[in-house]
């Protein structure tokens, strides 16, 4: 079978992520601070909900992967979910940003029902799209340009976010009655976005891979993966990445608002810090769009494990180098802020090319493939890294005392700052350290892949 894609399902394929990027990046972008500052939630129960709902939203992604795997359609296995759940993803997503006169305790009862059925949904469609990737190729480096696409797709839905965010607020604060009804207008605009893209990349893409014949259990498919070590060490790589991205991520529009604050600059004049940190947001999806465009070339030169490896030492060296920036030199921010975010952003391709590898391996020494229950792995990696760090942003903040809408303490400022620099730095080394013991290079993959073309043919 011709393994090469067409532009058009690499392209499709990019617009799941788009989709999908855009309400990311709005939950740990945007969701704290929705949560401290409009819904006046205290940070520490935002933290401990953001722990309990997502560590149950954990054990969903390989409940999602089995149903996924069993999933027999003239569509295929995956395809379908997205244009099943594409507009309950939208609804669930607006009613997650909208609140009501609750009691408090009313309020953050709304807060877990509705955050826990908005994860649930993102499962059930992000699994089975995750999933997608193993199926269109059997093409190691094919896998790594589809990543590419699907980032260049994720990266472009984030930036079109945070560029538009700021923006559209002010226009619907301009006519709503509160701040807390132009965050739910300006969810729903991205609601329908995404509904829309989810449903054009069911359309523009095929299933190709066919599995071999096999007769399979859920028994068999989780014993073949708790025997599967490479398995693990990308876990824990990318539950460690996951807290990099979302320490900084959840930490960006507390460190502008009270830390860099309204600036004046050069030429342009007084810039609101809600326009500096939208600014920020994009330039840090930028760098790693580009990142991701460099993601193949890097590592067909050096491979996927060196490139994963070098460039997350690079994030942790200058995450803890921007320690020491003052939060109103702007252009240093920028400057950091750009190297960081391209460092980052050639990792997070490979991986999920290096998840499709994993599916190999494991159908190679098996004889069984389970796509579906491996790549739910990379979701649930996201999820717990994304779990941990939401919840320590959360503590975090109660540790040093923040207190929303006020002049911030000499403690609270600190930890902000350190929530920008020492603690991502950490989570970035932590990754390239658990990387540093995984088996399957390129090398490896060739043989792996030829033995698996001869046994299909």
């Amino acid at each position: 079978m011709q393994d090469t894609l067409r532009l058009k399902g690499k392209v499709g394929y990019g617009f799941g992520d788009f989709a999908s990027s855009m309400f990311w990046k709005l939950f740990s972008m945007f969701l704290m601070i929705y949560y401290t500052d409009v819904v006046e939630l205290s940070p520490a129960s935002v933290g401990t909900m953001f722990l309990l709902t997502r560590l149950w939203d954990g054990l969903n992604d390989p409940i999602m992967g089995i149903i996924a795997d069993r999933t027999n359609t003239k569509k295929g296995k995956f395809r379908p979910y997205l244009l099943w759940i594409a507009i309950p993803f939208g609804i669930i997503g607006v009613l997650t940003f909208s609140t009501f006169d609750f009691s408090p305790s009313g309020k953050l009862i709304y807060a877990y029902v509705t955050y826990t059925l908005m994860m649930m949904i993102y499962t059930a469609i992000n699994v089975p799209y995750s999933s997608l990737m193993g199926v269109m190729t059997s093409d190691t480096k094919e896998r790594t340009s589809l990543a590419s696409f699907r980032f260049i797709g994720a990266y472009s839905g984030g930036i079109f976010m945070t560029a538009t965010v700021p923006y559209l607020l002010d226009f619907f604060e301009s006519f709503s009655s509160n701040e807390a009804q132009s965050y739910q207008l300006t969810v729903a605009v991205y609601a329908v976005i995404a509904a829309i893209f989810f449903i054009m990349t069911y359309k523009w893409t095929r299933e190709r891979v066919a599995p071999l014949t096999q007769k399979s259990s859920i028994a068999n498919d989780l014993k073949d993966l708790a025997k599967n070590g490479q398995w693990f060490i990308m876990l824990g790589a990318g539950v460690a990445v996951l807290i990099f991205n979302s320490l900084r991520d959840g930490s960006i529009m507390f460190y502008f608002k009270y830390l860099t604050e309204d600036q004046n600059l050069p030429i342009v004049g007084l810039v609101e810090w809600d326009k500096l940190a939208g600014a920020y947001m994009t330039l840090w999806l930028v760098a790693n769009l580009l990142g991701v465009l460099l993601a193949k070339p890097v590592s067909a030169k050096f491979g996927k494990k060196s490139t994963f490896i070098a460039s997350m030492l690079i994030s942790s060296i200058f995450s803890f180098l921007f320690y020491w920036v003052d939060p109103e030199a702007v252009g240093v921010i920028f400057a950091f802020n750009l190297i960081i975010g391209l460092s980052a952003g050639v990792v997070l391709p490979l991986i999920w090319s290096m998840y499709a590898d994993i599916a190999d391996y494991s159908e190679w020494k098996t004889g069984r493939r389970a796509t579906g229950l491996v790549f739910s792995s990379s979701s649930m990696s996201q999820k717990l890294g994304w779990t941990l760090g939401g919840a320590v942003t959360g503590w975090l903040l109660a540790i040093y005392g923040f207190e929303a809408n006020t002049q911030q303490s000499a403690e609270s400022l600190e930890g902000i700052k350190m929530m920008m620099s020492i603690y991502p730095a950490l989570g970035a080394l932590l990754a390239s350290l658990v990387l540093s013991t995984y088996k399957l290079n390129d090398t490896v993959m060739d043989g792996i892949t030829s033995t698996l073309a001869a046994r299909r043919f």
